[in-house]
């Protein structure tokens, strides 16, 4: 994959406005461990590696699990994450998801008997902003880091 243009270069007034934006959703008081899957199950659906790459290494770093990381696209089908999770990842499929899904009601109350009205906008600005940065990443082609693979 070659990489199309880099935003930050091409357009840094703009790039350093909607960065700012994104870091201060994240100062929002929702668990940093549901705001790190909510952005990878976002960035499963739109496909977007350097958002991948990115969220599973910073959410190992905050104490993840491999399991559930590797469980997160089949979320519905583990017993490993909690109401207030799986609550915030259907609204994230919801979302992200808008055309097809057009947020249905039922994923609305679950998400609405988890979370307190200021919770709602805050985790929907989330889910606003890590679809936004998958958009940017995926149509500009950018490419996560590279590691070398070992022999084992």
């Amino acid at each position: 994959m070659t990489p199309r243009l880099n935003p930050f270069s091409a357009a840094p007034a703009p790039m350093k406005s909607w960065l700012e934006f994104s870091q201060g959703v994240l100062q929002n008081g929702l668990e940093e461990s549901l705001m790190e899957l909510v952005k990878i199950r976002a960035s499963q659906i739109n496909g977007c590696a350097f958002c991948l790459d990115m969220h599973t290494a910073e959410a190992r770093k905050r104490g993840e699990t491999e399991q559930r990381l590797y469980l997160l696209d089949a979320w519905r089908d583990s017993p490993l994450y909690s109401e207030r999770e799986r609550a915030a990842l259907a609204w994230t499929e919801a979302l992200t998801l808008l055309p097809e899904t057009r947020a249905p009601d039922d994923v609305y109350g679950a998400l609405k008997a988890q979370f307190s009205e200021e919770e709602q906008v805050t985790l929907t600005l989330l889910i606003v902003a890590i679809n936004g940065w998958n958009r940017i990443q995926v149509g500009f082609r950018a490419v996560h880091p590279l590691e070398e693979r070992r022999a084992a």
